[in-house]
C-alpha cells in the first residue's frame, strides 16, 4: 500500500485562502482611514489574485469531493454516512456550479445567467457545510453521551462519595452537567472541535450571501481567516483531522 502524506494535499489552496481572507478582513479595517486608499486597493488586487488562483484546483477538488463521496457511502454508521456523503455530493454540484461560472468569465459561454448560478453555487455550498456541522453535532452528542456514562460508573464505583460529593454530583447535573460534559468532550477531543469550528467559520460567508444573516466583510474575512488556519493545521497535522 503506498501512503500519500495528506501535507502534499493542496497546501497552496489552504495559504491562497488564507491570504485572500487576511486582505477581506484588513481591507475592511483600514476602509476608514482617509489616507489608505493606495493600501486598500492593493490589498483588493491581491485577493482578487487569490480568488482566481484558488479556480485552478476546481477540478482536483471536485474530484476528490467525488471520491470521498463513495467513500463515505461505506460507513457504518446511519447519520455520518448520510451527512458527509450529502455533504460531499452537494460540494460535488458546489464546483460544478463554481465551473460554470468560470466559463462565463472567461467568455467561453457569455450567455450564462451568472447571478442564478452563483446563487446555486452559495447554496450547495451552504447545505454541504449544513450537513457537515450536523455530523459534528452527532459526534459532540455521542461523545458527551458517552462521557456522561463514564462519569457515572466512576461515581458508582467509587468508595469515596460520601453524602456531600452526592449533592455536589446532584448539583451539577441539574445545571452545570450539560457544559461541563461539552466542555471535556471538546477538550479530549480536539479534531472535532476544530471541524466544528471551521464549519461554523465557513458558514458565515453563505448566510451573508444568501441574506440569511448579513455580516460585514470584517466579520467574513475573519471568519475565512480562521478556518483556513484551521485547514493548514489539520494538513501539517493529520492527528488534528477528524476521522471519518
Amino acid at each position: 500500500m503506498v501512503l500519500v502524506s495528506p501535507v502534499n494535499h493542496f497546501p497552496h489552496f489552504f495559504h491562497s485562502r488564507a491570504i485572500q481572507h487576511t486582505c477581506m478582513l484588513l481591507s475592511y479595517l483600514l476602509e476608514r482611514k482617509a489616507d489608505k486608499e493606495m493600501v486598500i486597493m492593493k490589498l483588493k488586487k491581491l485577493e482578487s489574485s487569490m480568488r482566481s488562483g484558488r479556480k485552478l484546483f476546481r477540478l482536483g477538488n471536485m474530484v476528490h469531493a467525488m471520491v470521498a463521496a463513495r467513500r463515505t457511502t461505506q460507513l457504518p454508521d446511519l447519520v455520518p454516512r448520510l451527512c458527509l456523503t450529502a455533504s460531499n455530493l452537494s460540494r460535488v454540484l458546489y464546483f460544478i456550479c463554481d465551473t460554470v461560472l468560470w466559463v462565463k468569465s472567461v467568455g467561453l459561454i457569455p450567455d450564462i445567467d451568472k447571478q442564478k448560478w452563483r446563487n446555486w453555487a452559495t447554496k450547495c455550498y451552504y447545505y454541504s457545510l449544513l450537513m457537515n456541522l450536523t455530523r459534528d453535532l452527532y459526534e459532540i452528542s455521542w461523545r458527551m453521551e458517552q462521557e456522561a456514562q463514564r462519569e457515572k460508573a466512576r461515581k458508582e464505583n467509587s468508595s469515596h462519595c460520601d453524602e456531600q460529593d452526592q449533592d455536589l454530583f446532584s448539583f451539577h447535573a441539574g445545571g452545570l452537567q450539560p457544559f461541563l460534559l461539552l466542555y471535556h468532550t471538546l477538550r479530549k477531543h480536539p479534531p472535532l472541535l476544530l471541524d466544528t469550528m471551521k464549519n461554523l467559520c465557513d458558514l458565515s460567508s453563505p448566510l451573508d450571501q444568501l441574506g440569511i444573516y448579513k455580516t460585514n466583510p470584517g466579520v467574513i474575512g475573519l471568519c475565512g481567516l480562521l478556518s483556513s488556519l484551521v485547514g493548514i493545521l489539520t494538513v501539517a497535522s493529520p492527528l488534528m483531522k477528524l476521522k471519518h
